[in-house]
């Protein structure tokens, strides 16, 4: 997604600290959020980590903001029915209209009192828009522990291959253009 934002003065926006935006949503899994094999779908986790994602993108930026990639969504242990399902969600890196928001996928079962096991995690960019849907800056986000400082450089090295297969992928199709190997 490329940022158009004006860099005019009365623009600027203050910080924030990571934790003014960190949330986690929780939810118990039920029967019509299985699949074929009975486990729950990963459609519906995907749904969820979307959902946190946004609320955090939206408290981080003031208004709106638009799922503009997930990325690295992985899924490592399978989740049940019955499951106690949290999606905790943070702020990660920000750029002038975009955001990297981080997200860990914990379940826990129901009736038992063992702790909440990470069973997936994500990494999704949001764009903040204005109400005419055009970009928008964004708040800094302000680092405040270690974790959180790792986090910020660990998103910075994610955004920059992203923006390198973007590249390489747009360079490849010219030049298959070029060619007359347009295969559209």
């Amino acid at each position: 997604m490329t940022e158009l934002v004006t860099d005019s003065p009365e623009d600027e926006v203050a910080g924030k600290p990571t934790s003014v935006s960190r949330i986690t949503l929780s939810h118990i899994m039920t029967a019509g959020d299985t699949n074929l094999l009975g486990t729950v779908h990963g459609g519906v986790i995907m749904k969820l980590v979307d959902d946190a994602a946004g609320a955090v993108a939206g408290r981080h930026s003031g208004g709106p903001a638009v799922t503009a990639s997930m990325d690295e969504m992985a899924f490592l242990e399978p989740i049940r029915i019955g499951d106690l399902v949290h999606v905790r969600a943070q702020v990660n890196w920000t750029g002038r209209s975009s955001m990297e928001v981080g997200v860990r996928v914990l379940a826990e079962r129901w009736n038992e009192s063992s702790p909440a096991q990470q069973v997936g995690s994500a990494y999704l960019v949001f764009a903040a828009v204005d109400e005419q849907g055009k970009p928008r800056r964004v708040p800094q986000v302000l680092p405040e522990t270690e974790r959180d400082k790792r986090r910020y450089q660990e998103a910075q090295i994610r955004r920059t291959h992203r923006l390198a297969r973007r590249r390489a992928i747009m360079e490849l199709r010219e030049r298959r253009a070029a060619e007359g190997l347009d295969d559209a």
